[in-house]
């Protein structure tokens, strides 16, 4: 099972990455919450252990944004941050369990197995605009049928604009959604949608990428083109 610990407090992130590999988990570590935001999104995982007080995005703003985004990943806040309205407000936000600094780990491990227990066993979701169609645990890109072979920041373009269907979506929106550590530079969004529509239109010979022109970019059904 795969857990993400989103933890700034570097020697206790790998103290806890140690002690939950031991117990048979394999853990993946992210230090600020942009960088947590961007692995929860592109990654798939069982569980998220997310620290409140986070460099760049504190971890109320990284739960919120998952949850918007129709990401039902399980998540345990661990912070020092133990009162009453605190926990409440993670609560609120989306978080599924909570526990205050300083833990026990023993209690810590039961929690995420019980929250591992109550998770529901559903199918990964798949986003479809026409033919094209995602998954998004899987990280697979299909147009009619075929795989499209696609880098994870295309994919990470390309899922909200799928999410967004039909949408202007601001480059903005892009940016920051695929690239949370350099949301400044919007070129990086024009170089991948160029990419993107050379693998996902101009391949199939269809025009679903769309420019919005002072906007962004949206992705449509085209079919009814032909």
């Amino acid at each position: 099972m795969r857990i993400l610990v989103v933890e700034d407090e570097v020697d206790l992130a790998h103290t806890l990455r140690t002690g939950l590999t031991a117990e048979g988990y394999s853990v993946d570590l992210a230090h600020d919450g942009r960088q947590g935001l961007w692995m929860a999104r592109t990654s798939e995982y069982a569980l998220v252990v997310l620290d409140l007080m986070l460099p760049g995005l504190n971890g109320y703003k990284v739960c919120a944004q998952l949850r918007r985004e129709g990401n039902a990943t399980p998540i345990l806040v661990l912070t020092a941050k133990d009162g009453d309205w605190d926990q409440a407000e993670a609560l609120d936000t989306g978080a599924d369990d909570y526990l205050a600094k300083p833990f026990s780990y023993m209690v810590l491990v039961a929690r995420l197995r019980a929250l591992a227990r109550r998770s529901p066993a559903t199918a990964p979701p798949v986003l479809a605009v026409g033919d094209l169609s995602l998954d998004v645990a899987g990280r697979v890109c299909r147009r009619g049928g075929v795989r499209v072979d696609l880098t994870p920041r295309e994919f990470a373009v390309l899922e909200l604009l799928a999410r967004r269907a039909g949408q202007a979506v601001p480059k903005g929106d892009l940016l920051y959604h695929a690239w949370p550590d350099e949301a400044y530079d919007p070129n990086l969004v024009e170089a991948r949608v160029s990419s993107l529509r050379r693998k996902v239109d101009t391949a199939f010979r269809r025009q679903s990428l769309q420019t919005v022109r002072g906007t962004g970019y949206r992705l449509v059904d085209d079919r009814e083109r032909e």
